[in-house]
Parts: structure tokens; sequence; C-alpha cells
């Protein structure tokens, strides 16, 4: 007898995606953006793919959803249970290391809660969903925003970071 296995169909991609235990928030996040916020879904790319190299081997990694303004990247959000603490460090390595430039405002959400990060100094900037920037604000910062690349003498600890993070996820199927 097969196991059943949940699906769902995301709502920016309209794609059906094996249902997993954070998809949820995820989903949340993603009619947040477009429903209130006010970003246009073609500004958002869900599932954010990127390699991460280290002592030799590639690593797969991504990010849940990372939100493009004026055709930069502005907004990286971490969507997963629990601590928001507890996936700060992770987000920000992710937001650090997933394009050539860091991208600059890091978010990480349980659903209920969430905290707005500065991802160069890794600084809280707000808490709570309604301080989660919206598509008005972020056409107004992106102008004085910074636009770096990871420093090199950062990119190998950045790397571990995200790598001990990731030994500790839970599959899928959780």
């Amino acid at each position: 007898m097969g196991s059943y296995r949940e699906r769902v169909r995301d709502f920016l991609t309209g794609r059906l995606i094996p249902y997993s235990d954070d998809e949820y928030i995820r989903q949340d996040m993603e009619h947040l953006l477009v429903e209130d916020k006010g970003f246009p879904a073609e500004t958002i790319r869900v599932g954010h793919p990127f390699e991460v190299e280290i002592d030799g081997e590639n690593h797969q990694d991504q990010l849940d959803l990372l939100i493009f303004e004026k055709d930069r990247p502005y907004m990286a959000i971490k969507c997963s249970r629990g601590s928001l603490v507890t996936r700060e460090r992770e987000a920000l390595a992710a937001s650090r290391l997933a394009c050539e430039i860091q991208v600059p405002i890091t978010v990480v959400t349980n659903g209920e809660d969430a905290e707005v990060l500065d991802t160069l100094s890794g600084r809280v900037l707000g808490q709570g969903i309604t301080a989660i920037p919206d598509a008005a604000r972020a056409e107004i910062e992106i102008n004085d925003m910074s636009f770096l690349p990871l420093p090199e003498k950062n990119l190998e600890k950045e790397k571990r970071i995200l790598m001990a993070y990731a030994a500790f996820q839970c599959p899928t199927d959780c």
C-alpha cells in the first residue's frame, strides 16, 4: 500500500508542491506580500536556489522567498516554525551567500511573528509581521541601500554557518 503525500498549489507559481511542515508559513507569506504588502507577484522568487562550495564539495540551498525591487535583490524571507532567534543566523548567512551581492534585508518569520534584520550588520530593524516592508517602502529604500558583495574574509565563515544549520534540518516529511 503506497503512502499518501499531500501536495499544495503554490500561490505564486501555481505549481503543485509537496507539503512540508513549514510550507503553510511560506504560503501565508506569499499571500501577505502580494495582497497586503503590494509586491507584484513577478518580483518574488519562490525557493531561490543557490550553491555553496565548501571543502571542495558543492551544496545546494535556497531562500524561501526572494523579493526584487528595481531588478535588485531587496529582501530575503526565511519561513520556519518555532523561535525566530534560532533562525536569525542561518537566514543572515543565506542572505549573504545567495546572490553576487548581499540581500540588504533579511526577514525571519514563523507566520505569527517576524524579525526584520539588516543583513550587513545583523541588527534587528523591526519586529512583528507589520514590520515587514511593503512595496512602497521598498521602492523608496532601494535608492539608499548599499549593494555589496560579501567580503572575502567573511565568506568561509558564512558558508560554514549555513552548512551547520543545514545539518540540523528536518527532512520534508518530518
